[in-house]
């Protein structure tokens, strides 16, 4: 079992209401010549949380961060001109939180964070460190 101290939280870096799947993602990542998919969960605009990469896996989310983390990517991220922007839905919210609780019960010493927390990016656009750092 791999070592686990993070669990970073993502965007898909789409447009606010665009319907993206795990799927898509995957062929996204796979076109880029990676394996699989980066990201271990994806979060749809609906709420059902999607399995990606295997949870064995490291993923391919956060540079230097890969091997010890657990990878959440939620669709959207972004305004209808591409902007960042946090454009979770509530039933995002709410999955979020549950699969972040549910991690923390298998990875007690895993620490939640953002992408922007490792890189010079707007992602996941909102503070994931602050707001789930009561879990």
């Amino acid at each position: 079992m791999r070592k686990i101290d993070k669990i970073i939280v993502h965007c898909a870096d789409t447009p606010e209401g665009r319907d993206v799947r795990a799927e898509e993602i995957r062929r996204w990542h796979k076109a880029k010549g990676w394996d699989d998919i980066g990201y271990h969960y994806v979060i749809d605009i609906d709420g059902t949380i999607e399995a990606g990469r295997d949870i064995e896996c490291a993923g391919a989310h956060t540079q230097g961060h890969n091997a010890t983390s657990i990878g959440i990517c939620y669709v959207g991220g972004c305004d209808a001109k591409m902007q960042p922007k946090d454009t979770r839905t509530e039933a995002q919210k709410e999955s979020l939180r549950l699969l972040i609780k549910f991690l923390k019960l298998k990875y007690k010493d895993a620490k939640v964070f953002g992408h922007r927390d490792f890189a010079k990016k707007a992602c996941p656009c909102f503070d994931a460190k602050t707001e789930y750092e009561e879990i």
